[in-house]
């Protein structure tokens, strides 16, 4: 029987084991036999598979997008719009991200302004005070 043990598998995508069995459990890569000892194997494909899962996430997809993404891939009536599609919801999830951290980062710099700061007691702290609502 040829094909790649997880071991292999997981070497040639740089990830653990672990994180193979945990993708196979998302149906994101599945093994396509198992050795009579019950050993996975794994095709060519699964690493191909693999490297698309983590390329997916590094941009900030879930893995159930991901798996949406590769039942496109895998559908021959899909064309690229439909992948657009995903691609452009993703960045309007990342645009609101954004401006929600921004929002967050002026909050944090007005409380961080308004700190009495080094030498005062914590009971002088406004950050604190915010903190436990008594600002």
């Amino acid at each position: 029987m040829s094909g790649l043990s997880i071991g292999k598998l997981a070497k040639a995508c740089a990830v653990k084991i672990d994180t193979v069995r945990y993708y196979e459990r998302k149906g994101l890569v599945m093994p396509i036999d198992r050795t009579e000892s019950g050993y996975r194997v794994y095709s060519e494909d699964s690493v191909k598979r693999l490297r698309f899962v983590r390329k997916a996430q590094s941009l900030g997809f879930t893995l159930e997008e991901i798996k949406e993404l590769l039942e496109l891939s895998d559908m021959p009536e899909a064309d690229c719009a439909d992948i657009r599609e995903k691609a452009s919801a993703k960045i309007k999830e990342v645009e609101k991200r954004i401006a929600d951290l921004i929002a967050i980062k002026e909050s944090l710099g007005e409380l961080a302004e308004f700190c009495p700061g080094k030498g005062k007691p914590l009971n002088e702290c406004s950050i604190l005070k915010h903190f436990y609502g008594d600002n």
